[in-house]
């Protein structure tokens, strides 16, 4: 299974980002840029999935990885955040939350 740090992913440019956290998780704040698709919601939401190289992040690494390593059984070219958002905001990055 492919991973990057927090780091890596504030470096990257073009990558979609996929938060499988639920969606008050995401509501909360998430990665700017980041599309929510829970975890528990991906398996009816494939076709919503980038076709190209994507990464996936969650809370803290768990989740995600757990979603990474089921979409490459898959054929998918998915790589997980160590870290997860939890990780990037203890590291004072900025954040996005939905507007009301």
């Amino acid at each position: 299974m492919k991973s990057i740090t927090t780091a890596d992913l504030a470096a990257r440019e073009g990558v979609p980002l996929i938060d499988v956290r639920e969606r008050d998780e995401f509501d909360a704040g998430h990665v700017p840029g980041a599309v929510n698709i829970p975890m528990s919601e991906l398996g009816g939401r494939l076709a919503e999935l980038p076709s190209e190289a994507f990464d996936v992040i969650c809370q803290v690494g768990g989740r995600s990885a757990r979603v990474v390593q089921a979409l490459e059984a898959r054929g998918y070219d998915a790589t997980n955040v160590e870290g997860g958002t939890g990780g990037w905001i203890a590291e004072g990055k900025p954040i996005e939350v939905p507007s009301a």
